[in-house]
Parts: C-alpha cells; structure tokens; sequence
C-alpha cells in the first residue's frame, strides 16, 4: 500500500499471477492521520510503502479491528468491512463504475449488487430523490 497525493495505491491479493493495483481516494485529514501513525508524511509526489502482508495476515488484523471497534452481528467478519464501503459508497452517490474500481471488482455484476441495499441503506438512497 502506498499513498500518493490523497490516493492509496493497494496490490490486489486476489490476483494471484498478477500484479495490479487500484488507486482509492483518501481524504486529505486520514492521510494526515496515517501519516502520524506510520512516523511519514505524505504529500506530493511522495511515495511510502506502509506495509507488505500476506492475505492470511491482512484477515488477521481485519479481524481484530473488527473485535476492537465491537461490531458484532453478520458484518463482523472481514467481507462485512468492504461491504460496508459499498454501500455506504452508493448512499454517497458514487458511480458504480468508480466503486468497482475502488474495490477491484472485475465483473460490473458484483458491484451493483450494492446497488441493490435493503432496510436503512435503501431508505437513505430513495431520500436523495425526495
């Protein structure tokens, strides 16, 4: 993972004989923050490396922010995390294709299915029309 100008750069895990990165926006106060807590600042055209972990080590520590920040019930699993992301990404009005992007869907498919949110989340989209 590396930050460039507000952008995270993330090399997908999932892609076993390649490698591909995709770029996430960041706002400008949690690169700050990281900053901080990895000892770098990153402006500009500067480029740090925060970590290189395997995907096993990636869920551990998935899991034990999760533990730390209480959330229980179904979403307390690794999976729930981007998951959140998603749908919070599509309550916020960000385009589908810009949300497959940042979550490194190859199928437009996986990504709608954030589009199609239920209970709170559904409300929340249905009152920007309102």
């Amino acid at each position: 993972m590396s930050f460039i100008a507000g952008v995270v750069a993330v090399c997908s895990l999932k892609k076993r004989n390649k490698i591909i990165f995709r770029e996430i926006p960041l706002p400008e106060d949690l690169v700050q923050d990281l900053g901080k807590v990895f000892a770098a600042e990153f402006t500009g055209d500067q480029v740090a490396l925060l970590w290189s972990v395997s995907r096993s080590t990636a869920w551990r520590h998935q899991k034990h922010v999760i533990s730390v920040a209480s959330i229980t019930g179904p979403q307390a699993n690794p999976k729930g995390l981007p998951h959140a992301y998603g749908i919070h990404a599509i309550a916020s009005s960000v385009p589908l294709h810009m949300l497959q992007r940042w979550l490194g869907h190859a199928d437009m498919k996986t990504t709608a299915i954030y589009a199609q949110a239920v209970g709170p989340e559904e409300r929340q989209i249905a009152a920007r029309m309102w």
